[in-house]
């Protein structure tokens, strides 16, 4: 449904067709009905695995992704088994999920989204499994996925103490947030890390290759929103590419400093590439803490 939103419909029309998609959740459920109702008679479907009516978190195999991911933890990340994981954005499990097999009991995975339809659903399927496994809403105000939330992203305070974590991880969060809203994430992420702690977190990133790529395929981005590029200009939270200089700047500000090389995506129309998105992999230093 989504790729069909993209493709086909007008710009003014994707954009209210968007806002159904994502606001009305009964939408997604009627389109999916059929599938679901199959899935369930072939027995295919992991009890782990939302029906295909519930995931809100992108296109793609929702089983794979999570896979691939845990992947880019252990190799880029070095992610150990009794790691204290932190993942914002945790969305309706698919990075938990491949997680519940690799972390330990020692390790502890805790997990924060702004949709209450997918922290529920991880609270009564994956919790009662994995106790180490927990999830809490945060009601932050998204004009795509939470347009009745009470805070603001930029005052929200992660409700975790200092130095937690040994890694936190964001995928396809700040590909929908404003760059000052980045910028108190951030700070709130190297709070919450660990002295050496590490954080993976996806971007769109816009550089001399990106624009050039840009320019030679069929781009979504045509909209500029500041400086940063849009799919929608009535919603730039929908999908939004950031200039990769300033969020070097941000990173550097609250002390986390870059691993080079930054593992680019697809997503401009890259010939070389990692995953769809770009993968910036930090690490916070000793004597960061700006608190």
């Amino acid at each position: 449904m989504k790729r069909f939103i993209k493709r086909f419909l007008p710009g003014s029309i994707q954009s209210f067709s968007r806002r159904l998609y994502y606001r009305y959740p009964i939408i997604r459920r009627l389109y999916y009905f059929p599938i679901n109702i199959w899935e369930m008679i072939r027995g295919k479907r992991d009890k782990l695995v939302p029906p295909r009516s519930m995931i809100f978190v992108g296109d793609g195999n929702f089983e794979s992704i999570g896979n691939e991911f845990l992947d880019y933890f252990i190799r880029f990340c070095d992610l150990q088994r009794d790691a204290n994981v932190l993942e914002v954005g945790s969305g309706i499990g698919r990075m938990a999920i491949p997680l519940t097999k690799y972390l330990d009991s020692k390790g502890s995975y805790s997990g924060m989204d702004i949709v209450q339809e997918g922290i529920e659903w991880c609270q009564k399927k994956i919790t009662p499994r994995y106790p180490n496994f927990t999830f809490i809403l945060s009601d932050i105000f998204n004009e795509q996925y939470n347009s009745k939330g009470k805070f603001r992203a930029m005052d929200y305070h992660f409700p975790y103490k200092d130095e937690s974590f040994d890694f936190v991880f964001l995928t396809s969060v700040f590909t929908h947030m404003l760059r000052d809203d980045i910028d108190h994430y951030l700070e709130e992420i190297s709070r919450v890390l660990k002295q050496g702690g590490k954080c993976l977190i996806t971007y769109f990133l816009l550089n001399d290759d990106a624009r050039t790529c840009l320019k030679t395929k069929e781009n979504r981005f045509k909209y500029t929103y500041k400086d940063s590029m849009v799919i929608d200009p009535h919603m730039p939270e929908a999908s939004i590419a950031h200039p990769e200089h300033e969020i070097r700047n941000i990173y550097k500000k609250w002390g986390l400093e870059i691993m080079d090389p930054i593992h680019y995506g697809d997503w401009c129309g890259r010939k070389s590439f990692v995953s769809s998105q770009d993968m910036v992999i930090a690490q916070k230093t000793s004597g960061s803490n700006n608190h």
